[in-house]
């Protein structure tokens, strides 16, 4: 049997690859990277914190009022959103309803819940960005960005930008950002 060129290097570079892994492994160890390594991204000048158990139910950098105004936004946010399923589910019970209502109802039900999750995923990025509390409305006339006004400052509107226009497609001049 004849061994070919090809055959020898490849050979030799499958035993490259092998000694390199090994080297890192051995080199390298086990270490699992800290928490405090792992995704870790801040922008100049920002001020990142991190909440503790006990700041995760009472927020001392939130006034009472904040509080309340975040509670009852997200309770309002809740009951539109159980409204627009349950018109959708009764779309979908009736008899009557013909194939094209209830298509339309659940593309309907598809964009609310695809806005929904966004509005979810920009508020979280916000809150990860060092804001203690945000709400995100999405609407035809664009997104609003609601945050503690005593957390507001010059980057604060470049922070919310950049997690509003990760996650959805719209203009800068469309997005809004109110402190309350």
């Amino acid at each position: 049997m004849k061994i070919q060129k090809k055959h020898v290097v490849s050979a030799a570079l499958i035993l490259a690859l092998g000694a390199a892994v090994y080297v890192n492994w051995q080199f390298g160890g086990a270490q699992a990277a800290s928490p405090k390594q792992l995704g870790e991204a801040s922008y100049v000048n920002a001020n990142v914190s991190t909440a503790t158990a006990d700041q995760s139910t009472h927020n001392p950098s939130l006034t009472r009022s904040q509080e309340n105004f975040f509670a009852s936004e997200r309770i309002k946010r809740q009951s539109t959103q159980d409204k627009v399923i349950d018109e959708a589910e009764k779309v979908f019970n009736l008899d009557s309803a013909t194939e094209n209502e209830k298509n339309e109802a659940q593309k309907s039900v598809a964009k609310m819940l695809k806005i929904f999750t966004v509005q979810d995923s920009i508020e979280s990025i916000v809150k990860a960005k060092g804001f203690s509390d945000c709400l995100c409305q999405i609407s035809d006339e664009g997104v609003t960005v609601i945050v503690p006004k005593n957390q507001l400052n010059d980057t604060a509107a470049l922070v919310i930008d950049d997690a509003v226009t990760s996650h959805y497609s719209v203009d800068f001049d469309r997005i809004s950002l109110i402190g309350t």
